[in-house]
């Protein structure tokens, strides 16, 4: 059996809440290995929606273990706040089916002022954050006097923490005409959940070993997409952490070994929230329709998404960062009705026709996208469940976009239920 890694092969917002929760009715274990409840994954199960942002996909199937690994950054309120919701719904959410890694860094309410301060200051040059605080956190995970999960164990020295992170932080809120945080009032705030956030506390790496050992499949669950990657996105306008598939390992305390699947969800378009270069950007009707049609918004924010073509270029960068051994395709059925298609299969930059997106922000704001136009079809899509259920013309927009990134369609998504998903290889079988 394989353990599988679910990555984003774009810049987030592909679909992988449903796929996740798809797999994870194969796996014994579903890990969250990087970022924060800046990610959001929507799921539908039996005409119920869940929205979920720092809690495994996992969670709303019984029987699984669900673990947040020490490669996230946790807001311990948020988490409390979303648990509480999720058992409102109805699912079952205790220590025994829930993990919260020991060494995980955590979100305090200065992180938040400081993403908020930070972002205003940036002017015309916002990053686009959803000002929750992730990036403070991970600088001061970086900076080592980051606040984590085990230091609520231990009240002397968390007070202490709290007031070396402090004089640093408040210092540069100063400087930027912004209130200074509390130190008391953080900690005693802390205090007061401390007793409900470690009693899901554990040892996730030695729990992660002990399922190898006992041959339980695992799925490794990543946030944002590849091309928000700290290292290999669009920098500077990327996440604060590293989102590919080799962060699987490092964010949940296993070896490179342990995952033998990669795979990188794809939407059948392109989509982008906040700032940011964006060569197949539709700014006109086409983008229009594409997010009426694929409901575009984001699921934490609510801000509308950039829509454009398909990016072949960006996607098969993707796919040999992570090492992707297929790719799940999804909302293919939002492309319903339209006579032609357009691809983007290289970037002109000046007089050059490159097939890479370059790393400088200077030329990936420069790059224009060489398009290859394919025929639409007209059927719907929407719900298939087998090949041939699906148009001729769809089929080869599929098969055309294989071969242009170098990787097979392992699934494909026609709605957001999870039953209307048509497979061709099963990711937890070698």
């Amino acid at each position: 059996m394989s353990n599988v890694a679910v990555i984003g092969s774009q810049w987030g917002d592909e679909g992988k809440g449903k796929i996740v929760d798809w797999l994870s009715s194969r796996a014994d274990v579903v890990v969250r290995f990087q970022g924060g409840h800046n990610a959001g994954h929507t799921l539908v199960i039996d005409g119920v929606e869940y929205k979920l942002n720092l809690l495994p996909s996992g969670i709303v199937r019984q029987g699984k273990l669900s673990i947040i690994g020490n490669g996230v950054v946790v807001n311990p309120w948020c988490l409390l706040k979303e648990i509480e919701t999720l058992k409102e719904k109805g699912v079952r959410i205790k220590p025994e089916n829930l993990m919260l890694a020991e060494n995980a860094n955590l979100i305090l309410p200065v992180h938040q002022a400081l993403d908020q301060a930070m972002e205003i200051t940036r002017g015309q040059n916002k990053i686009g954050t959803t000002n929750r605080g992730i990036g403070p956190c991970y600088e001061d995970k970086v900076a080592r006097r980051g606040i984590r999960v085990c230091d609520l164990y231990h009240p002397e020295l968390l007070k202490e923490k709290l007031t070396k992170m402090m004089f640093h932080h408040n210092i540069l809120l100063k400087g930027m005409g912004v209130d200074p945080v509390d130190v008391e009032a953080t900690y005693d705030k802390l205090m007061e959940i401390s007793a409900d956030i470690l009693s899901y506390t554990g040892v996730v790496w030695k729990v992660l070993d002990e399922a190898r050992s006992e041959n339980k499949k695992i799925l490794f669950e990543g946030a944002q997409g590849t091309m928000l990657d700290i290292d290999h996105g669009t920098y500077p306008y990327v996440t604060s952490s590293n989102t590919v598939s080799s962060q699987a390992a490092a964010g949940s305390g296993v070896g490179p070994d342990a995952v033998k699947f990669v795979l990188g969800i794809t939407k059948a378009y392109t989509t982008r929230v906040g700032t940011g270069p964006f060569p197949t950007e539709q700014d006109n009707e086409v983008g229009q329709r594409l997010g009426e049609r694929g409901k575009e918004f984001g699921t934490n924010t609510g801000r509308k998404r950039r829509c454009g073509w398909f990016d072949a270029v960006m996607v098969r960068q993707a796919a040999k960062i992570n090492g992707m051994s297929g790719i799940a395709l999804t909302k293919l059925d939002v492309l319903d009705g339209l006579d032609e298609i357009k691809i983007c299969v290289g970037y002109k930059l000046g007089d050059k026709e490159i097939n890479h997106c370059p790393s400088s922000q200077i030329e990936q704001a420069e790059v224009e996208p060489i398009y290859e136009t394919v025929e639409g079809w007209s059927e719907s899509t929407y719900g298939a469940r087998s090949w041939a259920e699906l148009p001729a013309q769809a089929v080869k927009y599929v098969r055309r976009i294989e071969e242009l990134i170098n990787t097979p369609v392992t699934l494909l998504s026609t709605s957001p239920e999870r039953d209307d998903t048509i497979l061709m290889h099963d990711p937890f079988v070698d």
